[in-house]
């Protein structure tokens, strides 16, 4: 599939950035190349073929659901940099 220069443009607009008028000939020769290798991998065969998250079959590791030791609060109150009346103190980041 051939993109013409103002489909190019298009592109670029609706992606908001800004191209000069110097390199969408070029962009648009290598979006052009980049959709024929989509239209190539269209043609593989993949019936049969699980998906897959990645190159390597993994299972994720399970734990019950369950409710753990709470830990010591003054304990993990101490790697904090700031705290007042027990909690974390936090910048504000909501104006």
């Amino acid at each position: 599939m051939a993109l013409d220069e103002a489909a190019v443009r298009r592109i670029a607009q609706l992606a908001r950035i800004r191209v000069p008028d110097d390199e969408i000939e070029r962009l648009a020769g290598e979006l052009s190349g980049i959709l024929g290798w989509i239209e190539k991998l269209r043609e593989v065969d993949v019936e049969g073929v699980d998906p897959m998250t990645g190159a390597i079959d993994t299972v994720l590791r399970e734990r019950a659901d369950a409710a753990t030791e709470r830990g010591d609060a003054a304990r993990i109150l101490a790697n904090a940099p700031e705290t007042a009346g027990g909690h974390f103190v936090v910048p504000k980041v909501i104006e």
